[in-house]
């Protein structure tokens, strides 16, 4: 049973400030104002707003929708899918999401140009005070203590701005992977961790209500006089089941190429490779080409200093093997409220401290031997060998298919399960949590 809200001292005061109404931010915020905490949420854009992403969803984010009490029914407008359909070495392999006890076996489609407004919604139904058109600058910084205790604002339209100041005790960044309030807090970038780049645009096409996300492995650059080149990364086909396919790739910066090409420009080509009739082609595009950072595998550390608490992107939190966000945007958003309602509850500042500081070991714990996992695998696909090898063998054993999509989602039961799930959380156990 909800615990009625806390009072607002002012208008501009709460218990907990989230930055960033992306779904690591709503997710935030809707289990701190579910607990009783007073939240605001601050969001610099307006709803319904663009956000470069895929659009498919796998069991592990479906899950997370389904607990926040989401309508994910196709009449709501959501697509579901039955699996993976796997593309490359001249293979073409399905398939289905695994059987568990802990995820459901279906994953679902969504357009991120109100995804984001739906679970920023549900925040605000659970009690959540949210902000659009708040450009969150500074932190206000407590001289004594070093802590973070507010944030410097400029709310409403462009040219009508004026500057506000929020107050809270404890402030959560949720603002993406530029993430200037890390920044600002002295949080940079670990240029050890892999970086990945996606582009996406979308086509009127007959192939918008398929059942299966599509992955195709192997992404060639066709261009230039030279023989084609394989790149490391993969490219996807998801219909949308409205008329459209979300068509795009996501490239990771262990490749030599990573700076050097444009690509859009290989998106491009990619599209023109595929069948005429798929409707892939310059006159069938609905939207601009669009493109954005994956931060993956912990790049930014630590995740809780001296009052800000870091989630999704902002805390690198995208999954290595496949470059998945959404999911670990609001599991991150759902632990971080978890270790807060937890500290909220505590009665001095030291005993409230000591439970804020738990949070980076909670996340270790929960991904640290996953993403370690991953970073290796990251390094190895980024040599184009290793790639080749991969597709061309890899895709002809169904089973070791079966054993790399159940890897490559994070896709286990964590206790009992199959021998598959057994090896993957027995690695996923013994790697460093780095």
């Amino acid at each position: 049973m909800t615990e009625p809200h806390s009072e607002p001292l002012s208008e501009n005061t709460a218990d907990v400030i989230v930055v960033g109404a992306g779904p690591a931010g709503s997710t935030t915020a809707y289990y701190l104002a579910k607990a009783g905490l007073d939240v605001l949420l601050l969001e610099k854009t307006a709803f319904p707003r663009e956000k470069v992403c895929g659009d498919g969803l796998t069991p592990r984010a479906t899950k997370q929708l389904v607990a926040m009490g989401i309508d994910i029914s196709e009449e709501a407008g959501w697509l579901r899918n039955k699996g993976l359909r796997i593309i490359g070495g001249g293979v073409r392999l399905q398939l289905d999401w695994p059987d568990l006890a802990s995820f459901p076996d279906y994953g679902l489609v969504r357009k991120r140009d109100d995804f984001d407004e739906q679970l920023a919604r549900q925040a605000q139904k659970a009690g959540a005070r949210l902000y659009e058109r708040c450009n969150a600058g500074a932190p206000i910084i407590d001289d004594r203590t070093g802590r973070i205790t507010g944030v410097h604002a400029k709310l409403g339209e462009s040219g009508e701005k004026r500057e506000v100041t929020f107050h809270a005790p404890i402030v959560v960044a949720a603002d993406g992977n530029s993430t200037r309030l890390s920044l600002a807090m002295g949080l940079h970038r670990r240029e050890d961790r892999p970086m990945g780049v996606a582009v996406r645009t979308y086509f009127e096409s007959p192939r918008h209500e398929d059942d299966y996300l599509e992955s195709w492995l192997e992404l060639w650059d066709r261009r230039g006089p030279g023989p084609d080149r394989l790149l490391p990364g993969y490219g996807w086909i998801f219909g949308m089941g409205d008329g459209t396919s979300n068509v795009g790739l996501g490239v990771l910066n262990t490749s030599d190429s990573f700076k050097e090409l444009d690509w859009r420009e290989v998106l491009k080509a990619w599209c023109a490779s595929m069948p005429e009739e798929w409707g892939y082609t310059p006159e069938n595009m609905t939207g601009p080409i669009r493109g954005a950072a994956l931060p993956m595998a912990f790049n930014r550390q630590p995740h809780y200093t001296r009052g800000l608490l870091l989630v999704g992107d902002a805390g690198g939190l995208v999954n290595p093997f496949n470059g998945e966000g959404i999911a670990y945007a609001m599991e991150s958003g759902q632990i971080a409220a978890d270790v807060i309602v937890q500290a909220h509850a505590r009665p001095t500042p030291a005993s409230r401290e000591m439970a804020l500081q738990r949070y980076p070991q909670v996340l270790k714990d929960t991904y640290g031997g996953y993403y370690t996992l991953g970073r290796a695998f990251v390094k190895l696909i980024g040599n184009p060998k290793v790639m080749k090898i991969a597709t061309q063998r890899g895709l002809t054993h169904p089973l070791l298919m079966k054993f790399t999509l159940k890897m490559l989602a994070n896709l286990t039961d964590p206790t009992g399960g199959d021998a598959m799930d057994r090896i993957i959380n027995g690695l996923s156990k013994v790697a460093p949590k780095a």
